[in-house]
């Protein structure tokens, strides 16, 4: 039975599938990103899989829930992943 797939290329759905250690280049799964608080639009800084409930600094709102793994995204809060 052949493979589907070059072993030294490849395709970017099969490397996300992976696990971060078994990959090809290992990478974490976490990252940083700026969230946007809907309530006064004041950008933050936080943790992908934040441990801590993250509140704004200017208007004291609940950004994030810690989950097990990711934190959850309260409603109506934007974010993006922040560059290297």
């Amino acid at each position: 039975m052949p493979i589907e797939h070059d072993l030294l290329h490849p395709p970017a759905f099969y490397e996300n599938q992976q696990h971060k250690l078994k990959r090809l280049v290992q990478h974490p799964n976490s990252f940083f990103m700026d969230v946007k608080c809907p309530g006064c639009f004041q950008i933050t800084t936080m943790f992908s899989h934040a441990a801590t409930v993250v509140f704004c600094a200017s208007c004291s709102q609940v950004l994030c829930q810690p989950t097990g793994g990711k934190a959850r995204l309260t409603e109506g809060c934007s974010f993006r992943k922040k560059v290297e």
